[in-house]
């Protein structure tokens, strides 16, 4: 049992690796003090799912409720429509996931950018906060996100892995940054471990994103690749290091943290 409470905010639990063991990767999140969890909904259907398993663990889960850039394609007249009735569901905390994927194309990107635009919208007229995504598409993200953020109530980027220069931009514009273990990568998070300790604190959160980006410094080595929300403490306690802050110190702020931005607090008193 951790000594410690946790909010993963972005797990993958539906259309993953996790799917077939939702009940496990709830209790054992919970076990190590990582509860509740926040699913992410990539579209539209996946979302509904989302809100349904979410009915079925009451407190230990709540959702997203968007659509993927990678999922843009699907998007048409009446989606948004469809995604506002899902985003006044209780188990959903933020519209999203969405924004813009120019490394992967899956979709097109003038929808990609119609997409990303009608949920910043939507997000607006609900006063919700927005969970988003973004990959190799700074400029067009910035640029897109500037027109909105002054009446969005709060921005998250999850699995921010991007250059020094990009998260300045990025934390001017009053973003909430989302940290994986990517950073526990040597090799590839080499660089975002070099940044963290220049994220504001009330600004950071912690996430797995899993089933992906197990963190690779774990020992014992996980015997699944399949990375989960219980070992979030971990990504937690190497960022903390990395911070030169006392890991329950960094764990309480980034645990008021996910409660305020999410409003979880009526909640979680």
């Amino acid at each position: 049992m951790s000594a410690y409470t946790y909010i993963d905010i972005a797990v993958n639990l539906l259309g993953s690796a996790l799917e077939p063991d939702i009940e496990e990767i709830v209790q054992a999140a919970a076990t190590h003090g990582v509860s509740p969890l926040i699913v992410i909904g990539s579209n539209l259907v996946e979302s509904a799912n989302a809100i349904d398993v979410c009915k079925q663990y009451p407190d230990k889960l709540y959702c997203t409720a968007g659509v993927h850039p990678h999922h843009a394609s699907e998007w048409h007249s009446g989606s948004v429509t469809i995604q506002a009735e899902l985003c006044k569901m209780p188990q959903v905390v933020a519209v999203g996931e969405c924004g813009l994927d120019y490394n992967r194309d899956f979709s097109p990107r003038p929808i990609q950018r119609q997409a990303f635009r009608e949920q910043l919208e939507l997000a607006i007229a609900l006063q919700m906060p927005v969970l988003m995504h973004e990959r190799d598409a700074h400029d067009d993200f910035l640029a897109i996100l500037s027109e909105y953020r002054s009446e969005l109530t709060g921005a998250l980027l999850h699995c921010f892995t991007g250059s020094k220069v990009q998260m300045e931009a990025y934390i001017d514009l009053g973003l909430h940054l989302g940290i994986t273990g990517w950073v526990c990568d040597e090799r590839r998070g080499q660089e975002l471990a070099e940044l963290v300790p220049f994220i504001p604190k009330e600004r950071l959160l912690i996430e797995t994103d899993s089933p992906y980006l197990l963190p690779r410094s774990m020992r014992p080595k996980p015997k699944s690749s399949k990375n989960k929300p219980e070992y979030l403490p971990y990504i937690a306690q190497y960022i903390a290091n990395l911070r030169g802050e006392a890991p329950d110190e960094f764990a309480a702020q980034c645990y008021q943290n996910s409660l305020a931005f999410f409003n979880l607090s009526q909640h979680h008193g």
